[in-house]
């Protein structure tokens, strides 16, 4: 929508408006505006746009019309009046409303403008400036699918960064409530901050400085507060219109039955400033009016004569004494971080701490322990504390054991626990009282584990110069920023304490913010990239947020902690008579939490209180979802399939779809079409000549590094655009086909393929994949596992050591995998709502309108879907558009117009049944490979051949065990497959990865190149060849095949390509089955090899008997009694092509045993026709137990010698134990008499069968023969 035809009309201006206007003027847009004169509209007219003298004029003729509406009043006049905005909208035109009403009122503008001013698409906007980048524009916008799909364009060439909420109008008015929530509390928090701080003798300055570069700073804090200790002033009437407005958020909290209590307390100290306000003559400064709030003197503490802090740390540590013993007493996660970075330091450290574990690994790190304080302190030159709390330090000094008693004289103590500042000057106080020099160092820290252990803290010392010089390179060696604070002990934890002021309501303030945006509808992971980016903004915020969204509350700072740290803040407000109510709801909101059992959690669980009042769940982790109720829950698919408008199209068109394969299984969905292994400029003009309508050149780049990955897309695509050249009226579209589960050189591959080709009009990303169960809905990108759709974020593919990813959003996807090149919010999205609906000419529309240079992703669940989308881009391609895509297997097939075909079977080929055994190869290591590889020796154990490859001897060993290894292999494969035995190669099932993702790369080189040295070895034609495993069966077929070239004959199974090797290959015309590692069921595997092995004829006898029936034909059943006979039997059934029955009479079981029943179903294994092993006669109990246990097939439970009732009991038994099995029953009832293999009856024994008795046995026996 870039064209300069496109108009884009405003109806009302405003300072927002000139800067939305300023950008869409340089993308090309036609401006009209309406708007009552006046310095706005000049403004507007000196940037290039037009006057209107109407809002209707403003919308006539607009592809969109940006409405600004600051109340609900003025909608009427606008919208619906007689020369109101709706007269003029032409069909299709998108309304965005920047307005500041309520969500309420914009859900009713939204129904009203369907209705009566029949629009289709409605946009609500919250425009508002970074607090970053210059004040550059940011926009939160919501609605409906296709109008925010439409509206996307227009929007994202107005912003720098653009956040959207599908589906939710008004979410951009509801966004600016919970950012406004926010700046409040902070307001009140920042006042309540300075004022603590200086009347505990802290120069407002001084806290300004460090708070402002510590936990405790917020986007307020640092741009409000200099206003206000510089003496801002502004009209006395200011906090009104504030309070006003901010009494919509109270408003809307009780619509929604929502407690606000940080927010409220907030609130009421505004309007308790705003009381004051009054009684301030003149025009004074603002902080003016805080100082009567909070009864401190601000102003005068803020013109008192300043110092710097890290200057003065500067001094101390440049004249610092020596230090050569440091005892040290807490070893938690804190403390023995900075205990080991001072060991680190080359110092000595004795550290002491109850915990015995702590201990030892001290002990481990070079530490010496001490089996109590007191130990841990004697000699030390320097005691370093670090514990939890007042009731501690207080033990481990003057306790049993106690350090005091043990500390030499003129030692110093560093306390750098957080206690209350009163605890500081009266521990100082009784040191003095010892009467042994005794100095202490007032030094509370701030920073987190990690950089405790680093030796990077935030250290906040104060104490006097002997102390602090005594200590100063022992500071120095923990921190990274020391500042030394004047005023004596008490003033570092003062500084501490109003950080931790500020940071415990940060973070309780967080939490109200994003269960409020929860119970307005919103979704929280879009709310907290707006708050990032907003006036709402804190360190607390962007910290602990995360915390809530993921649902995880590992402990990286205790919510215990903030109870104790507020309650020191409370004490002190009483101290120094100073009301922080703000403070004091935090706190008790922290002590609720503490309460309900989750103390020891991350203290971001405050959100918890929030969540068990309310019902909200604030987490935005992306849940598993009901397959089938989700993909019934869409609309119905389009009605007409487009294949056969795709084929005509792609008969008349001269463009060849070329796909870059990166690995083999690309050719999952196609068939009759070449696949190259090689990309000679004469090869591919070989290709171009055949004038295909696609083709595929297999690159294999994902088992490369991603520079050698680039080099050889580049290189490839150099030689299609050479070899196009040379032929005469060729075009084509580059597809780089990748990993349906998002893994694969992306976008490294798809800027080289630009950098040879030249910019396109679209990047377009398409990862659906049906028969690997991978769905794109809403921008999710799922695998199906079982009943469930997955997040593919939260996949065992996500984690891939190369190539893993944390994103399931496709959006959040590229702008993760690009490194924020292309954000999240300038990626346009194709939904499933636009295909089933809009059909194919709606898709072309879209990709047509789209800015050149865009990436898009089309959702997708159904073929139907995928070949909508490709009969739309191939006629925005016919239209001139030019696109590279990224997609998975589906696309292709689509994009060709392939109709799909049922699974290829060996008699499909014509396969020779007398070769060899065929030769399955497993090198992925994915989970799911391994469960598939279970199944297979589970289901095919009984005639599949097993070897283990040694992935440690093949990657990790010396060469000499590699060679072995390999050696071992090819000797067993060869003897195996010449036996005629189907015969599995697999890698040992351990995955080893490496310390970086190339090492990891190397690892799987090496294995992959064990398998190829393995198979290019082995001298005997397999009857087919399966590799199992993206990399393993590209360099099989490459390396250890030598093909070149290779026809897709179709699938082995939906999602497995099945190939005929070239002429150039070691074994051409081989079926090779290429079968992805992350694709079907557990049984997938097992599936293929029964229908390709030769074992696979031979089910079971009640198949052999059915086929025949279906056939027409009878079954020979014939008796044997030694290998002789059996071997006969066999070879007279494969000359004849016939299926038979081998039988063996209890008489000849007597003689031949377990031997001759070994040889008859090893002889049915290895037959090329089927053949089943049948027990005739199974008299007796006893023998029929033993025989159901040898593997026949089928069994004769001959009970005719006993009365009726009896067989059938005798028959019933047999037959429950044979059923298990999956064995077919023959049952007898009637004998005739004579002998037959020694088992006589005599003519008075002889009986013929009833045929009632017959039907009465079939129900009550469950047998399926007599």
């Amino acid at each position: 929508m870039e064209s300069v035809e496109t108009v884009v009309g405003f109806v009302g201006l405003d300072a927002l408006s000139l800067e939305m206007a300023s950008p869409l003027l340089r993308s090309g847009y036609k401006l009209q505006a309406f708007e009552i004169g006046g310095p706005l509209m000049d403004d507007f007219l000196k940037q290039g746009g037009d006057q209107c003298s109407s809002p209707m004029e403003a919308a006539k003729g607009a592809a969109a019309v940006i409405v600004l509406i600051s109340h609900p009043d003025q909608i009427n006049d606008i919208l619906f009046g007689p020369v109101g905005a709706c007269k003029g909208l032409q069909e299709d035109a998108i309304v965005i409303l920047h307005s500041s009403i309520l969500p309420s009122y914009i859900e009713k503008l939204e129904n009203r403008l369907t209705e009566e001013g029949k629009v289709q698409f409605v946009v609500d906007t919250y425009v508002s400036k970074k607090t970053s980048d210059a004040g550059k524009l940011l926009i939160t916008c919501s609605g409906k699918l296709e109008a925010i799909s439409r509206a996307q364009p227009i929007l994202s060439a107005i912003s720098d960064k653009l956040f959207i909420f599908d589906e939710e109008i008004g979410a951009g008015s509801k966004t600016k409530l919970v950012n406004e929530l926010l700046e409040a509390i902070h307001v009140v928090a920042s006042m309540e901050a300075i004022s603590i701080g200086c009347k505990a003798g802290i120069h407002p300055w001084i806290i300004y400085d460090i708070i402002s570069n510590a936990a405790g700073n917020s986007w307020v804090f640092k741009n409000h507060v200099p206003l206000l200790l510089r003496g801002f002033h502004t009209k006395q009437n200011f906090l009104y219109p504030l309070i006003q407005n901010l009494g919509t958020i109270i408003d809307v909290a009780k619509m929604h039955t929502f407690p606000l209590p940080m927010f409220a307390v907030a609130h009421q100290q505004l309007v308790l400033a705003y009381s004051h306000q009054d009684e301030v003559d003149g025009d004074l400064p603002v902080i003016k009016i805080w100082e009567r709030v909070f009864g401190a003197e601000i102003t005068n503490a803020a013109n008192s004569e300043p110092y710097h802090p890290e200057h003065l740390a500067k001094q101390i540590i440049s004249n610092s004494g020596i230090v050569k013993r440091i005892g040290f007493i807490g070893l938690g996660a804190m403390g023995f971080g900075m205990a080991s970075n001072l060991i680190k330091s080359n110092y000595t450290v004795t550290g002491f701490d109850v915990y015995q574990p702590s201990l030892v690994r001290f002990s481990e790190a070079g530490g010496l322990i001490g089996n109590t304080p007191a130990e841990a302190s004697k000699d030390a030159d320097v005691l370093v504390i670090m514990v939890t709390n007042e009731i501690q330090a207080e033990s481990v000094l003057y306790g049993d054991s106690g350090a005091v008693s043990a500390l030499p004289a003129g030692a110093s103590v560093i306390l750098s626990s957080t206690v209350s500042p009163l605890f500081v000057t009266q521990l100082e106080r009784r040191l003095q009282c010892e009467g042994r020099s005794l100095k202490l160092v007032d030094a509370p820290v701030s920073g987190g584990v990690q950089r405790a252990a680093e030796g990077t803290l935030t250290i906040m010392a104060s104490g006097t110069s002997e102390a602090l010089h005594s200590t100063g390179s022992v500071l120095s060696a923990m921190s990274e920023k020391l500042y030394i604070i004047k005023g004596g002990c008490g003033a570092g934890s003062g500084v501490k304490m109003v950080n931790q002021l500020l940071a415990g309501i940060h973070i309780a303030s967080a939490a109200e913010a994003m269960a409020f945006g929860t119970r307005l509808g919103l979704s929280t992971r879009i709310l907290f990239d707006v708050i990032k980016n907003s006036g709402g903004d804190s360190w607390m915020f962007e910290n602990r947020v995360p915390h809530m969204l993921d649902d995880d509350y590992t402990p990286y700072s205790a919510l215990d902690i903030f109870v104790k740290d507020l309650g020191i803040v409370s004490r002190e407000c009483l101290v120094h008579n100073v009301p922080l109510h703000v403070a004091t709801v935090a706190y008790h909101l922290f002590l609720s939490g503490s309460a309900a059992g989750w103390g020891r959690q991350d203290d971001a669980g405050v959100v918890k209180v929030y969540e068990t009042l309310t019902g909200v769940k604030v987490d935005a982790k992306l849940h598993v979802l009901k397959k089938d109720d989700t993909l019934n829950s869409l609309p119905p698919e389009w009605p007409v399939n487009p294949i056969d408008d795709i084929c005509k199209l792609n008969q008349n068109s001269s463009k060849t779809l070329i796909v870059l394969d990166d690995d083999p299984t690309g050719t999952q969905t196609v068939h009759d079409i070449e696949v190259l292994t090689e990309w000679t400029v004469e090869s591919l003009v070989s290709q171009f000549t055949k004038r295909p309508t696609c083709f595929f050149i297999l690159t294999n780049s994902r088992a490369l590094s991603t520079e050698k990955a680039v080099e050889l897309t580049e290189e490839i695509c150099r030689n299609i655009d050479l070899a196009a050249k040379l032929v005469e009226k060729i075009d084509y579209t580059v597809v780089l086909r990748g990993d349906s589960t998002l893994r694969g050189h992306f976008p490294e591959e798809a800027d080289a393929a630009v950098s040879v080709i030249g910019e396109m009009d679209a990047w377009i990303i398409c990862p659906f994949f049906l028969q690997g169960g991978r769905f794109t809905i809403n921008d999710i990108h799922y695998v199906a596992d079982g009943d469930g759709l997955v997040p593919a974020g939260v996949t065992e593919f996500a984690k891939d050591a190369v190539f893993g990813y944390n994103s399931s959003n496709l959006r959040e996807w590229v702008e993760e995998k690009t490194r924020g090149r292309i954000p999240a919010s300038s990626v346009v999205s194709i939904s499933i709502q636009l295909m089933r609906k809009g059909g194919p000419d709606a898709v072309c529309d879209r990709l047509c309108s789209l800015k050149k240079g865009s990436t898009c992703i089309v959702n997708a669940a159904s073929e139907r879907d995928m070949a909508v989308f490709a009969l739309g881009m191939v006629k925005a391609e016919l239209k001139g558009k030019h696109f590279l895509c990224r997609t998975a297997a589906s696309f292709v097939s689509a994009r060709v117009g392939i109709i799909s075909i049922p699974p290829i079977l060996p008699k499909d080929l014509g396969l020779d049944k007398k070769t060899s055994g065929g030769l399955i190869v497993v090198g992925s290591y994915v989970p799911k490979t391994t469960k598939q590889v279970k199944e297979l020796k589970l289901q095919c154990g009984h005639f599949l051949k097993c070897i283990e490859v040694s992935v440690e001897k093949v990657a990790m060993k010396s060469k000499e065990e590699r060679e072995e290894e390999i050696r071992r292999t090819v000797e067993l494969v060869d003897v195996y497959l010449s036996m005629r035995k189907d015969t599995l190669v697999m890698t040992s099932r351990q995955v080893i990865t490496g310390k970086s993702a190339s090492e990891s790369l190397d690892i799987n080189f090496r294995v992959s190149s064990a398998l190829v040295e393995i198979v290019s070895r082995i001298t005997t034609k397999p009857r087919y060849i399966l590799a199992k495993g993206g990399i393993t069966s590209s360099d099989l077929a490459t390396k250890a095949l030598g093909a070149k070239s290779a026809k897709i004959a179709g699938q082995a199974l939906a999602g497995v390509p099945l190939w005929q090797l070239g002429p150039e290959s070691r074994h051409p015309g081989v079926p090779y089955i290429v079968f992805p590692g992350n694709v079907g069921s557990d049984t997938a595997v097992a599936d293929v090899v029964k229908s390709w092995s030769l074992s696979s004829r031979i089910t079971s006898t009640k198949e052999l008997l059915l086929n025949a029936e279906k056939g027409g034909y009878a079954i020979g059943a014939f008796n044997v009694y030694n290998l002789e006979g059996v071997e006969a039997v066999v070879a007279a059934a494969e000359e004849e092509h016939s299926p038979a029955m081998l039988q063996i009479h209890p008489a000849a079981f007597k003689e031949g045993g377990v031997p001759l029943v070994s040889c008859c179903i090893s002889a049915a294994q290895q037959a090329s026709v089927p053949i089943t092993v049948h027990f005739d006669h199974g008299a007796w109990k006893h023998d029929l137990v033993e025989i159901i246990d040898l593997g026949f097939h089928s069994v004769m439970a001959d009970g005719s010698h006993l009365p009726f009732e009896e067989n059938i009991s005798f028959t019933k038994f047999i037959t429950q134990l044979a059923h298990a099995k999956d064995m077919l029953v023959e049952a007898e009832l009637g004998r005739l008499s004579g002998t037959e293999d020694d088992l006589t009856v005599e003519e008075y024994e002889a009986k013929f069968t009833d045929v009632n008795q017959v039907r009465f046995c079939l129900t009550n026996a469950m047998i399926h023969a007599f």
